[in-house]
């Protein structure tokens, strides 16, 4: 039996990841999660599993779940998120909050010896080194709950580091990947929700339609799996089957495929290195797919890809740059404050002003954070 702290139960990941524990009763349990604003589905979501400690968003969330649960513990905010991330009973952490807000918790639970189930691109985006240091200091795994990152994960099985050649990380081209720039100028929020493939939270659909998710997929990848980024490739792919891919020296391509599911990822996070069945997936026929399409990716086309290579090769605080100011224009463009197109404009404005910190400390990088997205938010 595992022990599951769960951050972010009530998003994509986290509902997914409750209906692994559902499906498995004997291989997990829930003992501690953490949700945002939506009460509704925390409540059902208490009342299904029966954590021990829950953390909302608020102090009067709080006191209205206390008094209808007396016999579960309940806290909120920022500290909210700590305490489950670190609750002694757990044996992983699955983080799947959307945002930075993600890696003061998840440095915690790495100092208190947590295997991480690793689903919050930000972390590992805005505070690699940092991250990737504590693990390694403290022996702690970091499993990568995205797609694309466990596909490179299982197609590494076995294989020698030295004999790795490159990553591919292959990239749907979200809502509008078959739109020119100037078709873009008036597309809405519903337009730029539509995704083609997979079923996904607000702001990480609006981060594939700019081809930011990959781009912040790039960073974390880096990050993960040791590699440069001139050894990094990405590869537009629609039909979203083949996950990722791994090149050797030898020429020889790895690939994982199957069909656009996370609930095989975020599974194979929780049993690594075992397998269990998922009787509810989708099994892939490539007999009825026929046939799978590639495409070099146009870096003028998808400018936040091209961000993202440039701001990882930077290094530094030019990565948490790169992710604060996206936040704040998705958000915009959310919001309806700014247009789809001008979320790259933002983010493009907030690298060139930013002095770089090299080698930034905890402090420092969350100091760039929050003046980044006071910065867009001025010019919003």
């Amino acid at each position: 039996m595992k022990n599951i702290s769960l951050m972010g139960a009530t998003g994509s990941i986290g509902t997914q990841t409750l209906d692994i524990i559902k499906e498995h009763p004997e291989e997990f349990r829930l003992v501690a999660m953490a949700t945002g604003k939506n009460i509704d589905l925390t409540r059902k979501i208490i009342h299904d599993f029966q954590p021990e400690l829950v953390s909302v968003s608020d102090r009067s969330s709080a006191k209205v779940l206390e008094a209808e649960f007396p016999n579960i513990s309940f806290t909120y905010g920022n500290d909210g998120l700590t305490e489950v991330a670190v609750y002694h009973k757990a044996d992983i952490l699955v983080n799947a909050v959307i945002g930075s807000i993600g890696l003061t918790p998840t440095l915690q639970a790495i100092k208190e010896k947590k295997t991480i189930a690793i689903a919050n691109k930000e972390t590992l985006v805005t505070a690699g080194h940092l991250v990737m240091a504590e693990a390694k200091k403290n022996q702690v795994a970091l499993l990568p709950v995205d797609s694309e990152h466990s596909a490179i994960f299982q197609a590494l099985q076995g294989e020698k580091e030295k004999n790795i050649e490159k990553l591919i990380l292959t990239a749907s081209g979200g809502s509008f990947r078959d739109c020119s720039r100037q078709e873009l100028e008036n597309v809405t929020v519903n337009e730029a929700l539509n995704h083609p493939n997979w079923s996904m939270g607000a702001k990480i659909t609006i981060d594939s339609a700019t081809m930011m998710n990959k781009g912040l997929e790039v960073i974390e990848a880096h990050w993960l799996f040791s590699m440069e980024y001139d050894n990094i490739e990405v590869l537009l792919h629609k039909e979203s089957i083949i996950h990722s891919m791994i090149e050797l020296h030898d020429s020889s391509i790895i690939a994982q495929l199957g069909t656009p599911d996370m609930r095989v990822p975020i599974q194979y996070a929780l049993t690594y290195p075992d397998r269990l069945p998922l009787p509810t997936a989708n099994r892939l026929n490539l007999a009825e797919i026929g046939k799978l399409h590639f495409q070099k990716m146009d870096m003028d086309r998808f400018r936040c890809l091209r961000y993202a290579f440039e701001a990882g090769k930077s290094g530094g605080t030019m990565p948490t740059v790169l992710n604060a100011a996206n936040e704040a224009a998705v958000a915009a463009f959310l919001e309806g404050k700014a247009s789809f197109l001008q979320i790259e404009e933002l983010i493009e404005s907030a690298l060139s002003i930013h002095k770089n910190i090299s080698n930034p400390n905890l402090l420092e990088i969350q100091e760039v954070d929050m003046e980044t997205r006071k910065y867009v938010n001025s010019l919003i």
